[in-house]
């Protein structure tokens, strides 16, 4: 088949990768614009542009689907079908039905849990104990189309969302090379969604990832990891804000009790209070500077008796 494939962040390389080594012929590569990056917000190619001029594709990057020039350019490809992983903006119903087997999206949940823009963090969040990926024709509602293949990834205790993502998109490349065949081959049909199970994913924001220490350790847990590595788990001392890394639980029947966010630093640990148990800081970033082990962190901070966290 001729595939147009669409997709903006690393996330999309795996599945890039694998269908230019497949059987199928990527005609062109649909990404969003070239957009700042970086401390200093230069202009920057996205990853999937620059893998795709590396192979020599043509590289489509309209301010928007809905761009005439766009829609002409893809009559002019006729593409048979374009897979779709995180491209970043909506397809109108002018360009749904150019493919002859439409857009099918690789979605990192098992849908219908978590449609929308952030699915493996808000699976985290909710400590689910089992997610994987869907392949499934894009239709006008979100991420509502008829499903075509799913594959399966049990949630390690310690994966942040950066951990889990990398596997999903790994697995994920496969399901999608395997939808492909399938469709080619006419073997695979379309299953409608259930109307039962579905749950929402909406992009996490910044204030989503400030931590609650008044959360019992298990969510504060959670909350970090689904954060990490992007926006960033962060909280705040003395007016200041700092990012964190994974913690990791400790057992409270061992430890003194500590209110909400109340720092005790030992000689090899430092420990935070929840509404539970305390938990044992990993990595902390002050604002500026390097993010370092907790125990180096307080040695420089010099930190006064009772300080806590969320001040």
């Amino acid at each position: 088949m001729r595939l147009l494939f669409a997709g903006t962040p690393e996330v999309a390389l795996p599945a890039l990768d694998r269908l230019l080594t497949g059987p199928h012929a990527v005609v062109a590569v649909l990404t969003r614009p070239d957009a700042g990056a970086g401390r200093g917000r230069r202009t920057a190619a996205s990853p999937v542009a620059e893998r795709a001029e590396a192979a020599g594709l043509e590289v489509l990057r309209p301010p928007s689907p809905r761009d005439p020039d766009f829609q002409r350019r893809l009559a002019e490809l006729a593409p048979d079908c374009a897979p779709v992983v995180a491209y970043g903006a909506l397809l109108p119903e002018a360009v749904l039905g150019v493919p002859a087997h439409g857009w099918v999206n690789l979605h990192f949940s098992l849908l219908p849990a978590w449609r929308g823009a952030a699915p493996v963090q808000h699976a985290l969040l909710a400590g689910d104990e089992v997610t994987g990926a869907t392949t499934f024709r894009i239709v006008k509602a979100l991420d509502a189309g008829p499903v075509l293949g799913t594959t399966t990834e049990s949630v390690r205790p310690a994966d942040t969302a950066g951990d889990l993502l990398g596997r999903l998109a790994t697995s994920g490349a496969e399901l999608l090379a395997a939808t492909l065949d399938g469709l080619e081959s006419g073997r695979l049909q379309a299953v409608e969604q259930p109307a039962d199970g579905i749950t929402f994913a909406p992009r996490v924001t910044a204030d989503d990832a400030r931590v609650r220490w008044d959360d019992p350790a298990f969510a504060v847990d959670r909350r970090i990891r689904a954060c990490t590595p992007a926006p960033g788990a962060w909280t705040t001392l003395a007016g200041e804000r700092f990012r964190l890394g994974p913690v990791v639980l400790a057992d409270a029947g061992d430890e003194p009790a500590l209110a909400p966010g109340e720092i005790r630093v030992a000689r090899r640990d430092v420990l935070a209070g929840t509404a539970t148990g305390p938990v044992r800081l990993g990595q902390v970033q002050p604002p500026g500077r390097k993010a370092v082990p907790a125990p180096d962190w307080a040695r420089g901070a010099r930190l006064d008796a009772g300080a806590r966290l969320g001040t």
